[in-house]
């Protein structure tokens, strides 16, 4: 049994008389250990627990009921507990405090490197405008002397004018020179029968006599080249033809007349050679002789055996012949329409545009199919003018051939090497090229990035979008340091954590603790800007993510040099 012990306390008024047991006592001085130790922890002295028994002074002891013990050691616990809450909370503060520091110096280091970056580049720019400048000035004296070198032109091409009608006029009177000559020299040679006269005598002194001027000349001429001996042996053998001038007239005479009779000749072997060749033309091949026996001799076997049956009669061989003949052609050209038909019903045809269909008629489906087969070539000429527009068109550096002629066959093979040669040049293996934006595009983009910011001009898109980037990065780590402050997850969404603010903002309990941590201005800038960032974030990340892809970089830094890349090269 557990042992009880009375204790009388008088007091003024009344005496109260408690009653105690050893396992009371236990449980007591158990639950105040757990609150001493947190006492204990924080460094403040413990609570004992004393036995009015032991201690008959009244004065050094605190009574207390057994509820309102409970409600003290619950407020000490809430107390203990709430105070490291708000060290915990102390102490993330101080870290926040660091690493706001740190992002501080870094965006001081970036700032830096920003403001040395852009000195570098002013001087770049320095160096760009002076090799503009250089380079107007050569387009400058490049243009004068184009100039220059155009008036040079049009004068050469004046010159290159008079040139041409001045050898047009020359050519001109050349010709009608050698025709008077011809004319002079025909006229002397039909002149056979007044070979004698003294005009005509003269005429040819003349010629003898330019003739053999020419003859020096030439032996002059050729004596300087080494050849002086053959040129002595030409000039005896001219002066020895120059001697019989009216002989010389017969000679030629004669010669002029067997050369025609030799021309009238040719033109009738010309003509016998071409009848010829029409008759062979017109003559069977040798494989055709070899059908045409068989034919005969099968015609024959089936003559004999129609003969065994019948009465022999007496039939002209003139009809004989043409039965045969007839009977040869007929069964060619039904030889000839079994291979065309086959050739049609083939699975394997070019083009099978009719479906055959069962019929009496052996030969029915032929000419469809021909007919269709001859629309599908007919089509395939204006294929092949389609592919050569296209060609152009694609491939406008290569040289056109003009097309093909009318006249000309259309080869499957020759469209099928142009579209190989169109596919080749028109093909690539940068996927770059095909994402690269066009001017156009890039043109839109920055209209509509104007248009979203209300900015007026080109020159004021880099710093509308440097603010834009310094107010994200603000209203970022606000996000941050409230998620942190609020001990939510990062991954929530600025909602929640607006929804969580306004709820903290209601609450009459937790304002002046909030207002305390943060402050009124600190808590309204905190609104303002988390308003700020649902109405502008979506719209601009969007924006941002769409430059980045569209020009083909990962960070922000990037895009004011490659736009500046684009703009030097455009």
């Amino acid at each position: 049994m557990d042992s009880r012990r009375a204790t009388l306390l008088p007091t003024r008024n009344k005496t109260y008389v408690y009653l105690w047991t050893s396992r009371q006592f236990q449980e007591e001085q158990a639950e105040w250990d757990g609150v001493n130790k947190l006492l204990q922890h924080h460094g403040f002295k413990p609570v004992y627990f004393a036995d009015p028994v032991e201690n008959r002074n009244i004065s050094d002891l605190i009574l207390l009921d057994k509820k309102s013990a409970g409600e003290m050691r619950m407020t000490m616990r809430t107390m203990l507990t709430d105070s490291d809450r708000r060290q915990a909370l102390i102490q993330e503060l101080i870290k926040s405090n660091s690493e706001l520091k740190e992002e501080v110096q870094e965006h001081m280091r970036g700032a830096a490197q920003q403001s040395q970056r852009a000195t570098e580049l002013e001087g770049l720019l320095d160096v760009v405008r002076t090799r503009v400048q250089d380079l107007e000035d050569r387009c400058l004296s490049k243009a004068k002397l184009c100039q220059v070198l155009e008036q040079k032109l049009s004068k050469q091409r004046e010159e290159a004018t008079d040139l041409q009608r001045k050898l047009y006029f020359t050519v001109k009177e050349e010709e009608r020179r050698s025709a008077r000559q011809s004319q002079t020299f025909q006229h002397i040679c039909n002149k056979v029968s007044q070979q004698n006269s003294p005009a005509d005598q003269q005429v040819l002194d003349v010629i003898d006599f330019y003739e053999t001027k020419m003859s020096q000349l030439l032996d002059e001429l050729r004596s300087v080249k080494g050849q002086g001996s053959q040129v002595a042996h030409q000039t005896e053998i001219k002066k020895t033809s120059s001697n019989v001038t009216p002989s010389f007239k017969t000679i030629l005479k004669a010669y002029h007349e067997q050369q025609k009779g030799s021309q009238r000749e040719i033109e009738e072997l010309k003509k016998e050679v071409e009848r010829l060749k029409r008759e062979l033309d017109t003559r069977p091949t040798l494989k055709e002789v070899k059908f045409y026996k068989h034919k005969l001799r099968r015609l024959e076997g089936s003559i004999k055996h129609n003969n065994q049956s019948s009465p022999k009669e007496d039939i002209p061989s003139d009809i004989s012949e043409n039965i045969n003949d007839q009977g040869n052609l007929s069964a060619y050209y039904h030889h000839l329409l079994h291979d065309i038909k086959s050739l049609v019903s083939d699975p394997n045809a070019p083009l099978r545009l009719h479906r055959t269909k069962p019929s009496s008629v052996e030969f029915h489906t032929i000419l469809p199919t021909l007919e269709g087969w001859a629309q599908q070539l007919h089509l395939l000429k204006d294929l092949q003018r389609g592919l050569n527009k296209l060609s152009v068109r694609l491939m406008p550096w290569q040289p056109s051939d003009g097309g093909h002629a009318a006249s000309e066959v259309v080869k499957m093979e020759d469209m099928m090497l142009l579209v190989d040669t169109m596919l080749e040049n028109t093909a690539t293996d940068d996927e770059k090229v095909l994402r690269s934006p066009t001017r156009f595009t890039l043109g839109s983009m920055v209209s509509h990035f104007q248009k979203l910011f209300d900015v007026g001009s080109l020159s004021g898109v880099y710093p509308r979008m440097n603010e834009v980037y310094s107010r994200l990065g603000e209203a970022t780590n606000t996000m941050r340091n409230l998620r942190d402050v609020l001990q939510l997850d990062s991954r929530v969404p600025p909602a929640e954590v607006v929804n969580r603010v306004a709820s903290l903002v209601s609450s009459a309990e937790h304002t002046a603790g909030l207002h305390d941590v943060l402050g009124d201005a600190d808590i309204d800038s905190i609104i303002v800007k988390v308003k700020q960032h649902e109405e502008f974030f979506p719209a601009f990340h969007d924006l941002i993510l769409d430059i980045l892809h569209t020009l083909g970089v990962r960070h922000l830094d990037d895009i004011l040099p490659a736009l500046r890349s684009l703009k030097h090269t455009d």
